[in-house]
């Protein structure tokens, strides 16, 4: 008899992006003539620069010559690749990461699931809430969650983050061994000072905790006292690994490039108390259940950073910010109360006159013809919110917000 993983049978229902899609196609198959504005998932309408598209072309052109083909690569990262990240995202901010604490891979989503592999069963596991739902999700998976109680895993530790605690998630009274951090954060487009975050650092120096930072967002910020990554708190490096990821930065939801940073400093423990490298943990599991990015996706990751690549991804990252700002001040002057937007491509709406998260969804998509993401499928602290992002055309983000104008509730 085949036995089955079980915990995948806890999950309720879909995926939150595939349950939105769903009542989309139902609605536009009922009223085909209808202009729906798509404001959900964080799926990007930009296209790659020019100076990616350069970097791609020679690379196939590389390929096609027995000269200068590659077949498999470093499961790791090119050295090319590794090192230009190094470069300009750490040894820019002054922060030490060496070429072997890099990891190239095909995304954060993946990254941020897949990292559980290499951490135990028993770990307490703590998540900011509204939350990313890959973080619930793949520990549900793994065995981690326990059981779903009223809308909450009964073996997470769920830190809210609402506009009475000013989006700050406060450090959890239980001791908790794995945490959760999303900055900017996805799906508030909130952010944490370097103060806050250091509160965070402390806890896991304190108590052997291990933080995952998922810096996906990193580019949008604009605010000079938000940390562009974690290991510019003092001591990060022990008790931090960070995700990052080229998908929303340049444009690559549908070339997949990302990257993963994993200090040799940072350490877990056998039952017995052995410390062992989580380094060198992930580096086993990266190369057992990862064939690498492909040569012509790491060149193109590589001209991100090349001076044209800076200032063709920088024109973009302000074009999306200036959406953001179009979308704040719109839903702002019809007097909602809005989060985000400002460090960040998400804005956080909250919902009027007491809706529920899956109303509001449904009565911009139905009477606006607007999607968003409602907040509920973030989490249980989500509920009474949407998420809306700022990765349409400028069109259709005017569109969108004259529409909120008519808006009757």
């Amino acid at each position: 008899m085949i036995l089955i993983n079980e915990n995948y049978t806890k999950l309720p229902g879909s995926y939150l992006f595939s349950e939105i899609a769903r009542k989309v196609n139902e609605f536009k198959a009922a009223n085909p003539d209808s202009n729906i504005i798509r404001l959900g998932i964080g799926d990007v309408t930009k296209p790659l620069t020019p100076a990616i598209i350069e970097a791609m072309h020679k690379a196939v052109d590389e390929m096609g010559e027995a000269s200068t083909f590659r077949g498999y690569g470093p499961e790791q990262g090119y050295d090319f690749l590794v090192n230009t990240i190094i470069e300009n995202d750490y040894k820019a901010l002054g922060l030490d990461i060496a070429t072997d604490e890099i990891f190239v891979s095909d995304g954060a989503k993946s990254d941020t699931g897949n990292i559980g592999d290499i951490l135990g069963l028993d770990n307490i596991v703590a998540i900011t809430d509204p939350v990313y739902p890959v973080y619930i999700d793949t520990n549900v998976m793994a065995g981690r969650a326990g059981e779903l109680q009223n809308g909450k895993w009964s073996k997470l530790v769920y830190i809210p983050c609402t506009e009475e605690n000013d989006f700050i998630p406060e450090l959890p009274k239980e001791k908790v061994d794995i945490i959760y951090l999303c900055y900017p954060n996805n799906p508030t487009g909130t952010t944490l000072t370097r103060e806050q975050l250091k509160v965070w650092v402390d806890y896991a120096l304190k108590n052997k905790a291990l933080i995952l930072f998922d810096g996906a967002y990193e580019a949008f910020i604009t605010e000079s006292d938000v940390p562009h990554s974690i290991y510019e708190i003092e001591g990060a490096k022990e008790v931090a690994i960070e995700f990052r990821s080229f998908s929303k930065t340049a444009g690559f939801t549908g070339t997949r490039c990302a990257y993963t940073v994993i200090p040799k400093t940072v350490f877990g423990y056998t039952k017995s108390g052995e410390k062992i490298s989580l380094n060198s943990l992930w580096n086993r599991r990266h190369t057992t259940k990862f064939n690498g990015v492909p040569y012509i996706i790491q060149r193109a990751a590589e001209a991100c950073y090349s001076t044209k690549g800076k200032t063709e991804i920088k024109a973009i990252i302000d074009f999306y910010l200036n959406n953001a700002k179009i979308i704040r001040q719109g839903l702002t002057e019809q007097n909602l109360k809005v989060y985000g937007g400002v460090n960040s491509p998400y804005i956080w709406v909250k919902t009027p006159n007491n809706m529920t998260s899956w109303e509001f969804f449904d009565y911009l998509l139905h009477e606006l013809n607007v999607v968003g993401t409602p907040g509920a499928g973030f989490g249980p602290s989500g509920e009474g919110y949407l998420r809306l992002t700022a990765f349409g055309t400028l069109d259709n983000t005017k569109e969108a917000v004259s529409r909120f104008k008519k808006m009757s509730i």
